[in-house]
Order: structure tokens, then C-alpha cells, then sequence
């Protein structure tokens, strides 16, 4: 079975959004913004079908651990860009734009070629063929 979509909170709901559309090409559906409650959120689509969905909602706190912070849990999103040198030119104009690349393009243990940048957020985004 697929998986349908993942979600992630944020209090920088456009921020966020805009970093995905502008470096993913994903396509961002209209806001949801209910009017009987304090709620916003974007579906983002891949286009293999996959999405995002980001949700912001005043009372959901920060935990207040940092950009990359590492704790359990779901740890990244990884994104396939089709080439080696999608990879390198991504990573590249990520780190010229002032994101902080956590893991510079490299080939893993396990085979995969792979660099890891932090969104705006700092969720960890794995960049791969």
C-alpha cells in the first residue's frame, strides 16, 4: 500500500511552503484555512502523486530543541531528483542560497548518493537519485 501523505507543523506555514515549491517543484493546492477554527495547511503534490501536507496551528509547540536536532521518531523526508548531478547542483544552489547542508553529497554505506540540507525549519530533507 502507498503511503498517501506525510504532515509536518510549522509556524512558518508560507516560509516552508515556498522552499518546497521553489526547490522541489512540487505544486502547492490552495491554503485550507477553516473559518471556525485556528487552523492552516497547504497539500503539496509530487509528481509521482506523493504529498505533504504542512499545517500550522497556534497552540502547537515549539520543542525548542534546534535546527537538525536529532531525536526519535520520523528523522527525514527524502526526496529523489533522478541524477548524481541533480544532486550536486541542488546541494549546491541549497548552500549558495544560505540553507545549511547537514551532509554534504556523498555515497552512503548502503549504496545510496545522497546529501542532506535542513528546510527552513531545520527538518532534515535527504536529496537523492
Amino acid at each position: 500500500m502507498p503511503i498517501e501523505h506525510v504532515a509536518l507543523w510549522t509556524a512558518n506555514l508560507e516560509e516552508l511552503k515556498e522552499f518546497y515549491v521553489r526547490y522541489f517543484g512540487v505544486t502547492a493546492g490552495e491554503k485550507y484555512d477553516p473559518d471556525d477554527r485556528p487552523f492552516e495547511s497547504y497539500f503539496l503534490s509530487f509528481s509521482d502523486g506523493a504529498r505533504l501536507e504542512l499545517m500550522r496551528r497556534p497552540d502547537i509547540a515549539d520543542p525548542g530543541l534546534g535546527a537538525g536536532v536529532q531525536t526519535m521518531g520520523w528523522t527525514h523526508i527524502a526526496i529523489s531528483v533522478g541524477s548524481r548531478e541533480r544532486v550536486d547542483a541542488l546541494t549546491t544552489e541549497l548552500d549558495e542560497a544560505g540553507y545549511t547542508i547537514a551532509s554534504p553529497a556523498r555515497t552512503t554505506g548502503d549504496g545510496y548518493y545522497e546529501s542532506v540540507v535542513l528546510d527552513p525549519d531545520g527538518n532534515r530533507v535527504e536529496i537523492t537519485i
